[in-house]
């Protein structure tokens, strides 16, 4: 499955701060890392933070796109969405 997050760099701990919608209605989760944006550290910690908080092996997670971007998207392999849900809650129904 896929996953959209927007990430926060030097957010000061690991987080996840819930879900929210882009313009055009899709949902996106946020995420803050302590790590600074800087040869991929950020992106690195993303991986790890969600793995753990996932309870998948960091294999698991692949950066597909937005490696210079805020926001990115995860390939998750080994996690449906309703093991998803069971983790991050439920994400914004569209257009809301």
């Amino acid at each position: 499955m896929r996953l959209a997050v927007r990430l926060t760099p030097r957010g000061g701990r690991e987080a996840i701060d819930g879900w929210a919608v882009d313009g055009e209605g899709r949902p996106y989760l946020k995420v803050r890392v302590a790590a600074p944006p800087v040869e991929g550290a950020a992106n690195a910690a993303l991986l790890a933070f969600l793995a753990k908080a996932l309870g998948l092996p960091k294999s698991a997670l692949t950066l597909a796109s937005g490696a210079g971007a805020r926001l990115k998207l995860i390939d998750i392999t080994g996690c449906d969405p309703s093991s998803l849900d069971k983790v991050l809650g439920p994400p914004p129904a569209a257009g809301r």
